[in-house]
């Protein structure tokens, strides 16, 4: 017997993406596999097949059909000019979960003060439409070359500015690079084709991924609490304990105690806790989480 046809062509980030990504969907529910050279991984879901191709690619893949969704950053749907459905957001990265930025960047000694003081002069960088179309909106005739990489070493001896992606701004200072102007915010969204989107069955499942996916990321950083308590103490517990909606709060079978449970800020509970036993609670776990969903 054949295998059943996938519902979903999954479009996946090869790259510096690549583990973070697998990391999220395992969080999700999906255990994604590849062998060290494999572009075609194993999905534990007979409704999903994927491939892993360059962010830079995912967003042309997908406005064409071959995938009906995929995982690629703002900037690139942008610099492709790619006709797709966002999805939603999905903020995460193998360094922060900080969205990133496109930046004009010259040297410390430079005499550039604004993007006009580059007219005639040469700027590297990887996001080549985006770069042009901001130059000719503002009618800089500025000369715009591709970058292979490594674009921050290249100034001053090989070009006079560069636009490249930061996140931290780590790598430009210890270049001693100057930020000019900021092109675009960035960060890393799923996308849909059009056709897949406006199809019942293939729209549901698009959607349950998103919906997974993001709560994952909700629970990232975050732990559940739950601890037994005389309930004469909860409001006092209540007063010290972050929660979304109130404390979870359940009677035990011993009278007068109650089981209480919360979700906290993992780097809040070495805080807590102590204060916690000093009010009274017995038996306190601290449990890891895959998942917030709203």
């Amino acid at each position: 017997m054949s295998a059943p046809t996938p519902l979903l062509m999954l479009g996946l980030p090869k790259g510096s993406l690549e583990e973070s990504t697998k990391t999220l969907f395992a969080k999700a529910g999906w255990k994604i596999t590849t062998s060290s050279r494999s572009y075609r991984p194993s999905i534990d879901d007979s409704e999903l097949d994927g491939r892993f191709v360059r962010a830079q690619e995912v967003s042309r893949y997908v406005e064409h059909g071959f995938f009906d969704c995929g995982l690629t950053g703002y900037d690139w749907v942008q610099e492709n000019e790619s006709d797709v459905v966002e999805v939603c957001d999905l903020i995460y990265s193998r360094a922060s979960t900080l969205k990133s930025r496109w930046v004009l960047c010259v040297p410390e000694a430079s005499d550039v003060q604004k993007p006009e003081d580059l007219a005639g002069k040469r700027v590297a960088t990887e996001l080549m439409g985006t770069v042009k179309r901001y130059f000719a909106e503002r009618g800089i005739d500025a000369k715009v070359e591709f970058s292979w990489g490594a674009t921050e070493v290249k100034v001053p001896d090989l070009v006079d500015a560069i636009v490249d992606i930061t996140e931290t701004g780590s790598s430009l200072r210890a270049n001693n690079l100057r930020i000019v102007d900021t092109l675009l915010e960035t960060n890393t969204k799923l996308i849909a084709n059009k056709a897949s989107w406006a199809n019942p069955a293939k729209r549901k499942k698009i959607e349950t991924i998103a919906m997974l996916l993001q709560g994952a990321l909700q629970a990232d950083n975050k732990v559940g609490l739950k601890m037994n308590l005389e309930r004469s103490r909860v409001d006092a517990v209540q007063a010290i304990l972050p929660a979304m909606r109130g404390l979870t709060v359940a009677p035990l079978t011993v009278a007068d105690w109650c089981a209480v449970e919360t979700v906290i800020p993992e780097s809040d509970a070495r805080e807590l806790i102590p204060k916690l036993i000093e009010l009274g609670a017995e038996g306190i776990v601290e449990y890891p989480l895959n998942k917030i969903v709203h």
